[in-house]
């Protein structure tokens, strides 16, 4: 397993390379970006821009709570303006690209014309970050690489860069069929890298927690001593877990999981849930 959790408590996994191109490119301009209460992306996109002393604006998904989620608290301390807007305004900014829809933002700052990085950073600049990944591990002897996928962001850039290896996308998104055009669109032209992305392992969706996955989690963490997120890297490694007991590698695999980071979405649990 690359533990890309332990690059930095904030700035975490992937998100440190999908930032990284992005906040170049904004050349300290203002940044907006987009997540919901307990994104990774949020924070970490608060935490970058303060350490690189950037303003930054979040535009969060759904009317704004009595009180903030830890995560949302500690963005807010980072510096980063955070402005609530309903669900349905959210996906006509996320998914249909209505940047009118976010005016009023721009409007706040000043006038000043902000950088903009989509939802969970996915565009070529994070897919570019992402092909960096690799060379933080020896993959010569690995024949497949396994992650969890939100927007496929990731996954695009370990295409992108990998060389031998098969690739597997982990979909944590129940029926997201989309992931497959959003990861295709950032890849390289005439790659042959083989890839996929499974769709059965979502465990309820997005943000959903079955019993198995938490006690999965506890049981690899008493094992390994290797904490997992509830979103994303706890239902990777139980979809591996599945997948070795129903024979789906070929004998002699050597399997690289990536550690995406993220643990503080276990911010979200009942304290005492998790053994860690």
């Amino acid at each position: 397993m690359l533990r890309l959790d332990r690059l930095h408590p904030l700035v975490s996994g992937n998100k440190w390379f999908k930032l990284k191109y992005n906040l170049e490119a904004a050349g300290g301009r203002p940044v907006v970006t987009f997540g919901g209460a307990y994104s990774n992306h949020i924070i970490a996109t608060a935490a970058a821009c303060h350490m690189k002393g950037i303003a930054c604006t979040g535009i969060i998904r759904g009317e704004r709570p009595a009180g903030l989620s830890p995560t949302l608290q500690h963005a807010a301390e980072l510096g980063m303006e955070l402005v609530f807007v309903s669900r349905e305004e959210y996906r006509q900014i996320t998914q249909e690209g209505n940047e009118a829809a976010v005016r009023p933002v721009l409007e706040q700052l000043h006038g000043e014309a902000p950088y903009l990085i989509p939802e969970g950073g996915h565009n070529p600049l994070g897919a570019k970050g992402c092909e960096e990944i690799l060379s933080l591990a020896d993959t010569a002897a690995c024949t497949h690489i396994i992650c969890a996928v939100g927007t496929g962001t990731t996954l695009a850039g370990l295409i992108n860069s990998a060389t031998t290896q098969q690739l597997t996308g982990i979909s944590v998104l129940k029926g997201a069929l989309s992931l497959q055009t959003a990861t295709e669109s950032l890849l390289k032209p005439g790659l042959h890298t083989p890839w996929e992305i499974l769709h059965q392992f979502h465990e309820g969706g997005y943000g959903k927690r079955s019993e198995r996955l938490i006690s999965f989690m506890n049981d690899f963490y008493r094992q390994t001593a290797i904490p997992l997120d509830q979103v994303y890297t706890g239902k990777m490694a139980l979809a591996v877990q599945q997948l070795l007991q129903q024979g789906y590698f070929p004998p002699g695999s050597n399997l690289l999981l990536l550690h995406s980071g993220g643990l503080q979405g276990n911010e979200s649990l009942p304290p005492g849930v998790l053994c860690y």
